[in-house]
């Protein structure tokens, strides 16, 4: 598959203390390449996590469900190529299975191991394939990088999607390494595609859940790329706490805010990654919402405009269709006032008070429409309300992906 047009580089990234990684090849589908992902934790690792809102999830979305309360994590594994999704009790003792598997080789609990699965949905995992795959993985734990793990998880993805950063937590240097997966059946229901994100901090589970929570809010949650919402949509958080400093417990506990805001760092790295693979997608669009009646309110509106076909084949196309915008604000159903209403194209005020603006030129923003990056911005003029959210340009290539898939 053709890497997208607005891939960046896989990012240089150092090993987590507590973490290990092992990757496999089994033929779930039709490739060689490595597919199965397993990944040891040291003990007393603390895990976050947040799944689909979908009512036809996947067995591994229930299994992460009735582990995270345990707030304890050991190792986690991954399929690509199955989702595992809409495949009844065959699919459930297929995932237990793999998930005892996984417990047994690492030396763990089973409701320590999470697991997760991506690819065609309404065909079962096979059982066999699948343990197999964790005795392969098992076999090279420690030999794999996170560029292996990354690419293991992909399906559509045209490029493996990586981002870190780092705090001070408690005068001790702490890292964070995420990973995703997803190109298609990308809309924000709480987390959208496969994230997994790996910290050597000191955290207690339940301030580890606060924080993962708050940062999906924002990131994971404000990405769409075709509105459609996966079946197995997860995103797992683990802290290994080999930094070192004493465990952070609450919010205002010294440090806690800065691990907070690393999280949500690579959690907005990972989400616009995963738009800036979006299936067929060239440009990536930045959708800027203010004046809203409240937050919510403006969210709801930013999402209209991403998500409008409309909206995003204007934006392939380079045309500076504005009346488009006007159409998705008003379909929102959400307080917005025509003559109170402006937008603008880059830096560029294109409609204002319920109308285009005196002497618009068209130039500059034809120029903005040119380039691979694409910011819309609408204020609705009622209040204080704001939200950002991210999408891509859809075109026929969108098409071609998905009309072939399961071949």
């Amino acid at each position: 598959m053709q890497r997208s047009p607005l891939a960046l580089p896989f990012p240089p990234i150092g090993p987590i203390a507590g973490v290990r990684i092992g990757t496999a090849s089994v033929p779930y589908k039709q490739w060689t390449r490595d597919c199965v992902t397993l990944i040891e934790l040291a003990p007393g690792t603390a895990v976050a996590g947040v799944t689909t809102r979908s009512r036809c999830p996947s067995p591994e979305v229930e299994l992460c469900r009735a582990k995270l309360p345990g707030g304890r994590a050991r190792g986690l594994i991954v399929n690509a190529g199955n989702s595992n999704a809409f495949t009844g009790l065959t699919g459930r003792q297929a995932a237990a299975a793999q998930a005892a598997r996984a417990a047994e080789r690492l030396g763990c609990r089973a409701d320590e191991v999470f697991s997760a699965s991506t690819g065609v949905i309404g065909v079962p995992l096979p059982v066999d394939l699948a343990l197999a795959g964790v005795d392969q993985a098992h076999a090279r734990l420690g030999a794999a990088d996170w560029l292996d793990a990354a690419n293991a998880i992909g399906t559509t993805d045209t490029f493996p999607k990586a981002a870190t950063a780092s705090a001070m937590v408690r005068g001790a240097p702490v890292r964070l390494t995420g990973i995703v997966k997803g190109s298609g059946m990308i809309a924000p229901d709480m987390a959208t595609m496969l994230g997994f994100i790996f910290s050597d901090a000191a955290v207690a589970p339940s301030l580890w859940q606060q924080m993962l929570s708050a940062a999906v809010a924002s990131t994971f949650n404000a990405i769409t790329v075709d509105s459609d919402t996966s079946t197995s949509d997860t995103v797992l958080a683990f802290a290994t706490g080999a930094a070192g400093h004493p465990e952070l417990a609450a919010m205002d506990d010294p440090g806690a805010d800065a691990l907070a805001a690393a999280l949500a760092d690579v959690c907005r790295q990972l989400a616009i990654l995963v738009v800036r693979d979006g299936e067929g997608a060239q440009k990536l669009i930045e959708v800027t919402v203010t004046g809203a009646a409240d937050d919510a309110s403006a969210k709801r509106v930013a999402l209209s405009i991403a998500n409008s076909p409309l909206v995003k084949t204007a934006i392939a196309g380079g045309d500076a269709n504005w009346g488009r915008v006007v159409m998705a604000v008003g379909k929102a159903g959400e307080p917005a006032e025509r003559d109170l209403l402006s937008i603008r194209f880059g830096d560029t005020l294109v409609a204002q008070a319920g109308a285009v603006v005196p002497g618009y030129d068209e130039a500059p923003v034809a120029a903005h429409l040119a380039g691979q990056e694409v910011r819309i911005g609408v204020d609705l003029g009622l209040g204080t309300g704001r939200a950002l959210v991210w999408t891509c340009d859809l075109t026929h290539g969108y098409i071609n992906i998905n009309a072939d898939y399961r071949s």
